[in-house]
């Protein structure tokens, strides 16, 4: 009686691919939760406890500080480290612990220590998910992947705010904490489901064997290729001014209508994450398919002009029905974002054997923004008041897309490198 074949190295592969993929898209679901599903709260949950909107701003700054020190060797600690799964599994833990220590006590170090350690922990968890996107699916499929991954991590996030809403409004603003460790766990599961050999860990750091090359893994090169890519600075700088701008929205506008007395707190924040976090499903989809058609170029143009509409209509409504239009630019903009900075890193250093480090020094500018935003903005809205904030930060971008007109002659041709490949 014939016994049937054992399958062949090319099916485990193709069987390993396939596990990994929905295991990574599992894994965006859950831990969009762990790292973003008490940020959006902590502001109210803080101003309940007798905290100001300066002081609130002060140690969103701190966290965002730290994490912008780390990104930069986070990255280069993901690229050269094969043990990514295990940087995620600690990381996703010491987020969860961090955030418990607000619940112990809302004395002002310990919520800096633990904004802090989420921060570092965050630094970390985003270029080791892209590593090992780019390991598994290669350099051909990270655009189509990372757009899948940001749908279903918006997805998360879209749902874990709206448990976080209802858990809030019935049980306490504390009960989100708990949903968040719940999530965490779930996340950790979700990176023990990827096969350690499914993950190509020369191509997760940009080094692929090319049809010239009998190697499979080149020379890596020195860190002076970031400084030496120009789209990369040109990129890096129009970020940086956007997310000087768009940090504090958020927060700042869920402050400016519960203070006002126009929502529960619990409620509205919950409403403005899932307002943003659905369209961000949308505009992830939609950016992965104008990558591949029209390069990145217009997707990261699109993302840029939102914010200052989005500011204006923030200072201008402040309502508990302005969540919508508000927050829906808020989920074209960081959507677009999403799948086109990581994507365009990863083609802009393509061979260089340095993404992972390109993503983190990206993140490391852009981060100067982010984490100075929440402090001009909550010292801003307390000198000046809310409108007139709102009007500022939205202006910011304004500079992004100076910036990304002004060098489109050396842009163009850079976002326009993977759908070149996709050609070929």
């Amino acid at each position: 009686m014939a016994t049937a074949a054992a399958p062949g190295p090319t099916a485990r592969r193709d069987g390993d691919s396939k596990r990994a993929t929905r295991a990574l898209q599992a894994l965006n679901f859950f831990m969009a939760d762990m790292q973003a599903g008490i940020g959006p709260f902590l502001g109210v949950f803080l101003q309940q406890r007798g905290w100001t909107a300066g002081p609130i701003g002060s140690v969103m700054t701190a966290g965002g500080v730290a994490g912008m020190v780390m990104t930069v060797p986070a990255g280069a600690f993901i690229d050269h480290t094969e043990k990514k799964r295990l940087v995620v599994i600690v990381t996703g833990i010491c987020t969860v612990l961090a955030s418990f220590l607000i619940l112990l006590s809302q004395a002002g170090w310990v919520v800096t220590v633990s904004q802090v350690a989420t921060a570092i922990a965050g630094a970390a968890i985003g270029p080791a998910v892209a590593g090992m996107t780019l390991g598994v699916v290669r350099q051909a499929g990270f655009n189509a992947q990372n757009g899948r991954n940001q749908a279903w991590n918006h997805a998360g996030n879209m749902v874990g705010a709206g448990l976080s809403g209802w858990l809030g409004w019935k049980f306490g603003m504390p009960a989100i904490f708990y949903l968040a460790a719940v999530f965490g766990v779930l996340a950790i599961l979700s990176v023990l489901m990827i096969p350690e050999r499914a993950i190509d860990h020369a191509a997760a750091r940009g080094l692929e064997a090319r049809d010239d090359d009998k190697q499979h893994e080149s020379q890596a090169e020195g860190f002076a290729a970031l400084f030496q890519t120009k789209p990369l600075l040109i990129l890096a700088a129009a970020l940086a001014c956007f997310h000087l701008g768009n940090g504090a929205m958020l927060p700042l506008y869920g402050l400016a209508v519960v203070s006002a007395g126009k929502g529960d707190a619990a409620l509205f924040t919950a409403t403005t994450v899932v307002v943003a976090q659905a369209v961000m499903i949308l505009a992830s989809l939609l950016a992965m398919r104008m990558a591949a058609g029209r390069g990145y170029w217009l997707v990261l143009l699109i993302s840029f002009a939102s914010l200052p509409l989005r500011g204006l209509l923030a200072g201008s409504f402040i309502e508990h029905w302005g969540v919508w239009p508000v927050q829906a630019l808020d989920g074209i903009g960081a959507g677009l974002q999403s799948v086109a900075v990581p994507g365009l890193v990863a083609c802009m250093l393509d061979g260089t054997g340095r993404v992972n480090v390109g993503q983190g020094a990206v993140m490391t500018v852009q981060g100067i923004g982010a984490s100075l935003s929440p402090a001009i903005g909550g010292w801003l809205a307390q000198a000046i008041g809310y409108r007139a904030a709102f009007y500022i930060l939205g202006s910011f971008a304004l500079a992004s897309l100076a910036l990304w007109i002004g060098f489109a002659a050396i842009l163009r041709p850079a976002c326009d490198g993977d759908r070149r490949r996709q050609d070929r």
